[in-house]
């Protein structure tokens, strides 16, 4: 038996401010014994679109818990836009799901806030403490607490068009930054009309890599205090030569300035890019709008300064117990039905998202192309969280790095501009 916290109403719509108080209670799921939830219900919130087969999914999971533990499955499909506020509302008024869906980047700021429950002996007790994807266990975890079972995961590499590359000679994995900068040259060279390689101003995502691949962090952890790291000078080497591309060597175009990620795979599209920077669900999403150019797709690791495999953000959603719940050992059980097994592999193929054990990334990698097999080195060798702090949530909101990039973009000094954007996470992390 753990001790699981209660939450107390506090704070409206927003805010995050939840007070605790003690109690205990059975977070079961640990026995290897089948729950009896006969005559119960779970209810259950999983975000919308990331699987276009959802309906049939969500039948077949209701299906399968049912006759695992004769308990109802209630699934509430949410929409990614608002979710994090109704998340917020949910947990100050005790009026969340017993399980939900909840992406890397918000569980700290939730389970700080006193919403989320701790998974940590019931993942030990079920035997999965070990062969989970790695990123995912560390964005999941704060202060050693798991308050989220791995679920899937997308990661960033980079996707060519293998005609327009073969056309220019440019055919290999690059293996360092130089190798990079040469491929460009050679498309840029080969026809001045392609964008070689866009540079999202709005994507910091596309940028991670090479901050990371220099050596360099966003922030760092002291002891559980956070500072701005994103102006040291690894960090700004990364963000100097990334920027450079664009400033200097005419990779992309003034217009990509303003660009998020959409943006440039609609240039992709329309076969004018010869290669770029995306996540490993987009594959899927080409062979439904140009069947004709998926057939010509391949992918490349983004490289570090040195290697071939840079750092890139992992990101995705785990399963979360919400606090609140009266039925602990029910909700654990789901966790475990939808994480494990054949309904996380099944996920993972719906979607072209990776799932969170390294058992089931196994079968999906070997099942699948070599555009899969670049993506899942990726991500099993570069995989990397944001800073998993409580206050990443108010970065983001705040659009901090966004700002930094397109400002250098635009033509701020890159250390200079880089001092703004780490007096500004500095404040957010002493608030």
């Amino acid at each position: 038996m753990i001790a699981r916290r209660k939450v107390l109403a506090a704070g409206a719509a927003g805010s995050a401010a939840l007070a605790l108080a003690a109690c205990s209670g059975d977070s079961g799921g640990g026995d290897g014994g089948v729950v009896d939830g006969s005559g119960k219900t779970i209810t259950m919130w999983l975000m919308e679109g990331t699987n276009a087969s959802a309906d049939t999914y969500i039948e077949e999971l209701k299906a399968a818990f049912t006759e695992a533990t004769g308990a109802t499955l209630d699934v509430q499909v949410q929409p990614w836009d608002g979710a994090h506020d109704k998340f917020v509302t949910a947990m100050a008024g005790g009026t969340g799901p017993d399980v939900a869906e909840v992406g890397t980047t918000w569980v700290p700021e939730f389970a700080d806030a006193g919403g989320l429950d701790d998974l940590t002996e019931d993942i030990d007790a079920a035997g999965l403490a070990e062969g989970m994807v790695e990123g995912l266990v560390e964005a999941g975890t704060l202060d050693g607490v798991m308050y989220g079972m791995p679920w899937y995961a997308g990661v960033r590499s980079i996707l060519g068009n293998k005609d327009l590359l073969d056309e220019a000679g440019v055919t290999t994995q690059p293996e360092s930054w130089d190798d990079l900068l040469t491929m460009i040259t050679t498309l840029k060279e080969h026809n001045p009309d392609w964008i070689p390689f866009p540079i999202p101003g709005a994507s910091i995502f596309a940028a991670t890599p090479f901050i990371w691949g220099a050596g360099g962090e966003i922030a760092s952890d002291d002891g559980g205090s956070w500072s701005a790291a994103i102006n040291a000078p690894e960090a700004v080497e990364g963000l100097s030569w990334y920027t450079d591309l664009a400033l200097k060597h005419g990779s992309s175009t003034a217009a990509a300035n303003t660009w998020v990620e959409t943006d440039v795979l609609a240039e992709f599209l329309q076969e004018k890019v010869p290669m770029f920077i995306t996540g490993s669900w987009v594959p899927a999403t080409i062979a439904q709008d140009n069947p004709e150019l998926a057939e010509k797709l391949v992918a490349f690791t983004i490289p570090a300064k040195d290697s071939a495999v840079a750092p890139s953000f992992l990101g995705g959603s785990l399963m979360c117990r919400f606090l609140e719940t009266e039925e602990p050992e029910l909700s654990f059980e789901l966790i475990k039905l939808v994480t494990t097994g054949d309904f996380a592999t099944r996920w993972a193929e719906e979607t072209n998202y990776f799932p969170g054990t390294t058992e089931a990334m196994e079968e999906i990698v070997e099942a699948g192309d070599e555009l899969t097999k670049v993506f899942a080195t990726q991500m099993l060798e570069g995989g990397k969280s944001v800073p998993v702090t409580p206050a990443w949530g108010k970065i983001e909101g705040a659009k901090t790095m966004n700002t930094l990039v397109s400002s250098v973009l635009g033509g701020a000094d890159v250390q200079e501009a880089a001092d703004t954007a780490a007096a500004e996470m500095d404040e957010i992390f002493g608030g």
